[in-house]
This record gives structure tokens, sequence and C-alpha cells, in this order.
């Protein structure tokens, strides 16, 4: 009975953006078996669909919204929806991302780099943005999805390794502005999680050792928690023994 007493008392707030995706759809049910409540942007129904089903919870402890996230009136709007509802952010994790490669830098047209750029860097822009003035004061985790790839800079695919370092100079940037704060800011470095979506992509790679989706929303969970308080502005490898 206690510690039925402790678990509804330990109410929290989490948004997580792209939520519906892969990772997400593990780090959900995590974070709302901790007490969070959770709110989530997707673009595809089905997945959102999916993701309902699973849950099977009212909005008062799930909230899920089609948001493009890189528009950011967009995304201011309906983080100041999560707030009016919830109250104050715990934790912000922006999962919204895509890989483009097969070009040089050479080959890549305008249209390929802005949808990189896009896709990765502005959307975890207008999320950290958007998320800062609404942190908790108590405390706040802000976590973002960026790439190995960001530092080894694989030949081929320029505009998506470009992309993912600026997220983390976005997040390392944002941990030092924050330093004054409860709220830390940190990014994952995958290199390839084990996905349909990326076994469709590379269809005759060896995914043995790619980490599986869960393993990376463990990794999240435990920085959106309270005890991951002294790890900020960090890249955390998240790659395993995967070798690409």
């Amino acid at each position: 009975m206690v510690a039925s007493l402790v678990h509804m008392n330990e109410s929290r707030v989490a948004v997580i953006t792209g939520g519906t995706g892969s990772v997400g759809f593990c780090l959900v049910p995590m974070l709302i078996d901790r007490g969070f409540s959770v709110a989530v942007t997707y673009l595809l129904p089905d997945e959102a669909t999916r993701l309902e089903e699973r849950m099977e919870l009212g909005e008062d402890k799930l909230i899920i919204r089609r948001v493009d996230v890189s528009n950011a009136e967009a995304v201011s709007a309906f983080f100041d929806e999560v707030a009016a509802s919830f109250g104050p952010i715990n934790v912000m994790a922006s999962l919204v991302g895509g890989w483009s490669g097969g070009r040089d830098v050479a080959e890549t047209s305008d249209v390929r780099l802005d949808r990189m750029l896009d896709l990765n860097l502005k959307t975890a822009w207008n999320a950290t943005r958007a998320a800062i003035p609404l942190m908790s004061e108590e405390w706040g985790r802000i976590i973002l999805m960026g790439s190995k790839h960001s530092q080894e800079a694989p030949a081929g695919q320029a505009a998506y390794n470009m992309a993912k370092a600026g997220v983390l100079a976005l997040s390392r940037s944002v941990a030092t502005e924050l330093l004054d704060t409860n709220t830390t800011c940190n990014t994952l470095l995958p290199s390839v999680i084990n996905t349909e979506a990326t076994r469709s992509a590379l269809p005759y790679a060896d995914y043995v050792n790619w980490p599986q989706p869960e393993d990376i929303a463990e990794v999240i969970s435990f920085l959106a928690s309270e005890k991951s308080k002294v790890i900020n502005g960090g890249g955390v490898p998240v790659w395993g023994s995967a070798l690409i």
C-alpha cells in the first residue's frame, strides 16, 4: 500500500515528439508505469492508432496530437496545450528524425539538404525552444536524438551528418545556458536501430548486433529521471556493438 501511494504521488509530465515511432512506442509505457502524464506527437495515423490501442488511456493521462514538428508555431501551440492540461514539463524527448544517404556533397541537392536539416535539426530546435520556458522548476530533462555519425561523419551522407552534429551542438549550448536551473540537456548517439524501416533501407546489412528500440528507450527512461542529474551536455553513446 505504501508503494502504491508513493507511485501515485510521483506524477510527472513528459512530452515526446515523434513518440509513436519505434523508440517512442517502447518509451511511452515505461514513463506511464513510472507515473508520468505523457503527451506525444505523430505524423502517421497508423502509428498513433497502434499506440492508442496499446495504452488504452484517456487524455487525463495520455495526449496524442498530429503535429508537424518542423513547424515552429504548431510546436509552440502543442507545448502550450500540454502545459495547460498537465502542468510544468519535467521531460522533453525529441525523437523526430530520419536518414537519407547515398550522395556525396557535390551530388547532394538543396532539397535533400533542406530535408535533413528540417527533419533532424529543426525539429529538435523547435521542440527544445518551446519546452525550455515550460520546464518544471523542480527538475527537468531535455533529451535529443543525435547520431554516432555526427562524430565519425561517414562519406555519402554529409547532410545527415551535419544535421545531427547540429543537434549535439544545440544540446551542449542548452546545457550551458541552463546551468543555473534544475534542467539538464543531453543527446543520444545511436548508430542504427534495429527497426523494420532500417532493415528495409539496408537489406544486406548484418543487423544481429544492432540495438533494439527498447534498449534505446531504457536509456532515455534513465535520463528522464532525477537520478540522471549529473549527466549534462553529454553525447551518450547507444550503439552497443553495432559496426555502422
